[in-house]
Parts: structure tokens; C-alpha cells; sequence
């Protein structure tokens, strides 16, 4: 049995019988929070938590944040992958979708998204998980896959357990 503790606005209840994904994302939390714990700086741990996803797992083809700037647009923050787009159009596609709802957002066929911004033409599946600091969403994880059906319920869970440690006091 495996207990995750509640990491702010995350609430996950306790998991038996977790399958192989499970358990590879268990092991990636507590690689990332141990590097993690070292610094306070939410960028720093933002970038290390980008370099570790990206590099731990062979379908994500672009792993990002993207933050609300002082004048409420949506800009690109550090990432691992091919170029980003810079600033993201307001209340257009995943990544806003993402910001505006408050919560997960999985999209199994980015071309099937209504309004879904094409950074790079490859991606395919999509999930963004919102990045809170306290009660208020600050911006996104954002990651793309060049391959259909990357993402489920079971990424959601954990990646938002992952986001959790960005503002995670020690």
C-alpha cells in the first residue's frame, strides 16, 4: 500500500495495487522531490522537474510550464523539447483551458481540440496539469506527445502530485 500525502490543492487517496505506470511515477516523485527540496526557488524547481519528466519518459515530446505574466498573458517559462511558442493567445486551447478551469485537462487528438494551438505540428495528445501557488493557479505544466491516446486519467493524478512540489514547503 502507498500513501501520497496531500500536496496543496491535490487531494489523492490512498492507492492499492498501483500497475506499472503507477509505480514509475512514484519513483519519479521521489527522485524529483529530493532534488527539489534543496532549493525554494518555484523556477528552479519548475526547470528540474521539466528535465526529469521530459528525460524519464520516452512519449513526452515536449514538457513545459507556462506562466500568467503581471499583465495576465500566458508565456513560456523553462522546458525540454523543440521550440515553444512564446506567448499562447488568451482563452485559446489547452493551456488555457487548463488555467481557466483550475483543473487537468487530457486531449487524446490535439486536432480534434477546438481552438488548440499548434506550437509544433508533430504534437498529437496533449495534458496540462495547472500549477497552484496557495489557492490561486499561476500557470501550467504542459506536455505534448507525437503520439495519439498519450495520456489518461492515471498521468493526470500523478503529474498533479509532481506539480505539487513546485511551491512545497519544507
Amino acid at each position: 500500500m502507498l500513501e501520497y500525502k496531500d500536496l496543496g490543492n491535490t487531494n489523492i487517496k490512498t492507492l492499492n495495487n498501483l500497475n506499472s505506470k503507477d509505480l514509475k511515477y512514484q519513483r519519479l516523485f521521489n527522485q524529483i522531490e529530493e532534488l527539489t527540496k534543496k532549493v525554494e526557488n518555484p523556477l528552479s524547481r519548475m526547470a528540474t522537474i521539466c528535465a526529469v519528466l521530459h528525460h524519464k519518459n520516452e512519449q513526452f515530446f515536449w514538457t513545459g510550464f507556462y506562466l500568467l505574466s503581471d499583465g495576465g498573458e500566458l508565456e513560456v517559462a523553462c522546458y525540454q523539447g523543440p521550440l515553444a511558442c512564446m506567448r499562447l493567445k488568451k482563452n485559446t486551447g489547452v493551456c488555457w483551458a487548463g488555467i481557466n478551469t483550475g483543473e487537468p485537462v487530457v486531449v487524446a487528438d490535439v486536432h480534434a481540440f477546438e481552438g488548440h494551438i499548434a506550437c509544433n505540428p508533430l504534437s498529437k495528445s496533449e495534458i496540462v496539469i495547472p500549477v497552484y501557488d496557495g489557492n490561486k493557479v499561476i500557470g501550467v505544466l504542459d506536455i505534448d506527445s507525437d503520439k495519439l491516446n498519450s495520456f489518461d486519467h492515471s498521468d493526470a493524478v500523478q503529474l498533479s502530485l509532481i506539480v505539487g512540489l513546485v511551491y512545497k514547503k519544507y
